[in-house]
């Protein structure tokens, strides 16, 4: 559990992976896009391999117009991109994986053409291998999740990314890769132009979609006011919210990889809906 002083927020780690030093440099990677309007990230105090320190951001209760700054800064923060699909934050040590989980991050010379080969192969059916191995989908729930896989390979669900993205001519979004409530905090400071912070990222280079859809997850104050605020400084594709689900199946599986239990119901049924 992390420790906390009225200023700095300290994490620690056994050292036996590079865990910490990738969440630093993800904070750092995504504090990059901040001077062009990006979101408010915490700083980096000291990273190292056993441990983290960073700042505290100061919290503030939600409000309707914050929470449409930080759909408009998150869509500039998305705007700054990534190299390729599954890229890792520069300063990340190479091949290390990001989470709990170990998801991978995919090397430049493994890197896809398009989001839906992406995908497909490494955040669905990583994650449905591991839940294979270790017994807790049999033969039928993997033959569900490839019949999705494929058809996201091949570019079914495949769409632009959100304007400003678009305009950038990036390769890819970059993405805060945990960007549930809990990681994009309200800021105290009401006058602030980004209206909220994010912390604790696994970022790497993906669709923009995907972020917005972990936000969806578990419930966010002032949701629809966050994503009016994206949609108005970037806007999406048609069809997104039909897309939210497939999108939320990479963290519903990994979240069946670490806690089983509801999750797995959950994955399978949102799962059917793209097959």
């Amino acid at each position: 559990m992390p420790s906390f002083s009225p200023t700095t927020v300290t994490k620690t780690a056994s050292g036996a992976t590079d865990e910490l030093l990738c969440e630093a440099a993800g904070l750092r990677w995504l504090a990059e896009a901040e001077p062009a309007g990006g979101i408010r990230v915490a700083r980096v105090r000291e990273a190292s391999r056993t441990r983290l320190v960073e700042e505290r951001i100061v919290t503030g209760s939600p409000t309707q117009a914050a929470a449409r700054r930080i759909g408009e800064a998150l869509a500039r923060t998305h705007a700054a991109g990534g190299d390729w699909f599954g890229c890792p934050p520069p300063e990340c040590p190479a091949a290390t994986g990001i989470g709990r989980a170990g998801t991978p991050y995919v090397p430049r010379e493994q890197a896809t053409t398009s989001w839906g080969a992406f995908f497909a192969e490494h955040r669905i059916m990583y994650y449905v291998r591991l839940l294979r191995d270790d017994g807790s989908f049999g033969r039928r729930e993997v033959e569900l999740f490839e019949q999705v896989a494929r058809r996201v390979a091949r570019g079914d669900f495949d769409v632009p990314q959100p304007q400003l993205v678009e305009e950038a001519g990036v390769a890819c979004a970059r993405l805060h890769g945990d960007l549930w409530a809990g990681n994009v905090l309200y800021l105290a400071d009401v006058s602030s132009p980004t209206g909220g912070a994010l912390i604790d990222p696994m970022a790497y280079g993906g669709h923009a979609e995907t972020d917005l859809a972990m936000l969806q997850l578990f419930g966010y104050p002032y949701l629809e006011d966050v994503l009016a605020g994206y949609d108005a400084a970037s806007p999406l594709a048609d069809g997104w919210r039909e897309r939210v689900g497939l999108h939320q199946l990479a963290p519903l599986l990994l979240h069946c990889v670490l806690f089983g239990g509801g999750y797995l119901g959950e994955a399978i049924a949102v799962a059917r809906q793209y097959r």
